[in-house]
């Protein structure tokens, strides 16, 4: 059987408000470059992905899509679209143009890779280990296991549980799921996300919309520690260190 069709939503939406600077951190420069760059170029020379969905502010399309997107020749960006309050909205944004067929080529048979704008360490080995994950499980999230001990704590900021470490996984992106299965999945969250979070269920990435809505298990798939989100200065300090190592 040949390779299913393979289309990465790569979401930079977010106004990066940790960063302390007016500039969104999915723009802020490094070692020259926008920080999407990064997370755009891993997809333009993966043989794994084929085409992309960019989602960011319905602000900054024309910027991305001049300065960014056509600036570095990023040809397998099919579509540039605005994102939604929350997370999940802007995933849900992207796939409703994938259920409209809204993209050049239709992806209604393959998978689709969910990954976060500012994470510029994606590499083609972990898109090929969630590729042969998800063709054998339909579900599954990158991430590593955890370093460090792990406590859970109770309400009033005492442990009450140390769950074993070897169990514990932090969990990256790309989260990757067969696409009618992450659609059925988030469908069901538009018409449920009201009483969930009266419940004080907050639904947090794409596995867990999965895990709740489906009643399906997701395979953790090995991502790398250095694939990490940039979220705060200290952390673009991090990836630069990562790039001189790679020299």
């Amino acid at each position: 059987m040949g390779k299913k069709r393979c289309t990465a939503i790569v979401l930079a939406a977010g106004s990066g408000s940790r960063m302390k600077s007016d500039v969104a951190k999915q723009y802020m420069l490094l070692r020259g470059k926008p920080l999407l760059w990064y997370a755009l170029h891993a997809v333009e020379e993966s043989a794994v992905i084929d085409d992309c969905i960019l989602v960011t502010g319905v602000e900054d399309i024309m910027y991305v899509k001049d300065e960014i997107v056509e600036r570095y020749g990023f040809r397998k960006v099919d579509r540039i679209i605005a994102g939604g309050k929350e997370r999940y909205d802007s995933v849900y944004q992207a796939l409703r143009v994938i259920a409209e067929d809204g993209m050049r080529v239709p992806n209604r048979d393959g998978f689709l890779f969910i990954h976060d704008g500012a994470r510029p360490f994606l590499t083609e080995a972990i898109l090929r280990r969630n590729y042969e994950a998800v063709e054998r499980f339909r579900a599954c999230v990158t991430g590593m296991p955890v370093k460090d001990t792990i406590k859970i704590a109770d309400r009033d900021g005492f442990a009450a549980q140390t769950p074993d470490r070897s169990l514990v996984w932090q969990i990256q992106t790309p989260q990757v799921f067969e696409g009618a299965l992450i659609l059925e999945a988030y469908d069901r969250l538009q018409q449920k996300k009201d009483r969930l979070a009266a419940d004080g269920i907050r639904i947090t990435d794409d596995a867990m919309v999965v895990e709740t809505l489906m009643g399906l298990p997701v395979k953790l798939v090995e991502g790398s520690y250095e694939n990490i989100k940039i979220t705060t200065p200290e952390d673009l300090l991090t990836a630069e260190a990562f790039l001189d190592r790679r020299k």
